[in-house]
């Protein structure tokens, strides 16, 4: 088995980034049709910068009254969604009450409608597309140990902020963190980047040493450090415009920090915004639940789960199972084990994992995988006993 050390880098954004901005409004929007019509096909796209908010998509309702509802809705809901995040006024990033709001909704394309619906009520996949889905052993979420730890940095910086431990904190933050692997094992942290936005005029120093006492000490485990463990908090200096105010966000840009922090391919397509329809989102949770579950039934210590589609059509053109040469199996056995167990089609994905809810604004800020939440049914692991039971 090949031991080589080496360096993997992840990073993470808080909610209050720009472009995680435009995921949750873009998912707000998305639950909002839900909420009302579990079956409506949505496809929206949010774009921030400075004091304007962009919302555009494509709809399609059985109520068609109820896309004249949401469109006029949908400004409101975008205020709330940045002031639920923690923007007060121009001065920490964005106004919520005063910010431009334009709102371009679109019927979906006929064409398309008629071509995902299919005889018997079946529905075809919403576009051609690969998916990934991807679990290990390195952390207890069965997730890499670099991006998981990314998360949780940028999430407790939120958390101290909101609950006023540190209220010089503002909305937009990253994370970065590098880790040292032995082959496939976790061998050590190597550095950790904090980049978070503050109030003006705080001492660097001063604001390293209260990031490092209540964020990187209670979170990043002291016998993991590697001995030329290195910090950098603000390291192009003090972070004092941020929001919409200090760079653009788009929905869909952040589709590494959503997914496993680059530690196994991407198919490229985002998730915010899509109904689960669109197979970019549902076929990649199913993918993660694979896997999660084949992990968890003892068949791997890491696997990786491919899935691709094409639009119209029910059942995937391909499925892949990768262990990296930790399986117990050989990998095709896996690949048939799965076809009998879960449901592929976009109808069994959205059935199985219970998606036709509005859920989907709590996925877009700190990752859509590795958390506890019970609206993620992809994470659980009610499968593996079921595979495990394989005559193999």
């Amino acid at each position: 088995m090949n031991t080589r050390r080496h360096l993997f880098t992840s990073e993470s954004v808080a909610e209050g980034h720009p472009d995680k901005i435009a995921d949750q409004i873009s998912d707000a929007i998305l639950d909002a049709f839900l909420a009302e019509e579990p079956e409506a096909k949505v496809a929206c796209e949010t774009f921030v910068a400075d004091n304007l908010v962009v919302i555009a998509g494509e709809f399609k309702t059985v109520r068609k009254e109820l896309f004249s509802e949401i469109q006029s809705r949908a400004a409101e809901i975008a205020r709330q969604v940045l002031r639920d995040i923690g923007y007060r006024d121009a001065e920490t990033g964005i106004d919520p009450n005063t910010c431009e709001v334009q709102v371009r909704f679109n019927h979906q394309s006929i064409q398309i409608h008629k071509g995902i619906t299919l005889a018997g009520g079946d529905i075809g996949a919403g576009d051609q597309g690969l998916m990934f889905g991807y679990a290990c052993d390195e952390t207890p979420d069965l997730m890499p140990y670099p991006v998981w730890l990314a998360h949780r940095l940028v999430k407790r910086q939120a958390e101290l902020r909101k609950s006023g431990a540190l209220p010089w904190l503002r909305p937009d933050a990253k994370s970065q963190v590098t880790v040292a692997y032995e082959g496939q094992r976790v061998a050590g942290i190597e550095n950790v980047i904090i980049s978070t936005q503050i109030e003006r005029d705080l001492d660097p120093a001063w604001v390293t040493r209260e990031i490092t006492r209540e964020i990187i000490d209670p979170l990043v485990p002291m016998e993991l450090r590697s001995p030329g463990f290195k910090l950098w908090v603000n390291p192009a200096g003090p972070f004092e415009i941020g929001g919409p105010n200090g760079d653009t966000g788009l929905t869909g840009r952040k589709i590494i920090v959503d997914t496993y922090g680059g530690s196994c391919p991407h198919g490229g397509g985002a998730f915010s915004g899509k109904d689960p329809t669109k197979v970019d989102r549902s076929a990649a949770y199913m993918a993660r639940y694979i896997a999660k579950n084949l992990v968890v039934a003892g068949y791997a210590k890491r696997c990786l789960v491919q899935l691709a589609y094409a639009i119209g059509v029910a059942e995937p053109v391909s499925l892949l199972i990768e262990t990296y040469g930790s399986g117990t199996v050989p990998d095709e056995k896996l690949e048939m084990m799965v076809r009998s167990t879960f449901e592929l089609t976009p109808r069994g994905i959205i059935d199985s994992l219970d998606l036709r809810r509005p859920i989907y604004r709590q996925t877009a800020a700190y990752g859509h995988f590795g958390r506890s939440e019970p609206d993620f049914t992809w994470e659980r692991v009610d499968q593996a006993q079921r595979l495990a039971l394989f005559n193999v």
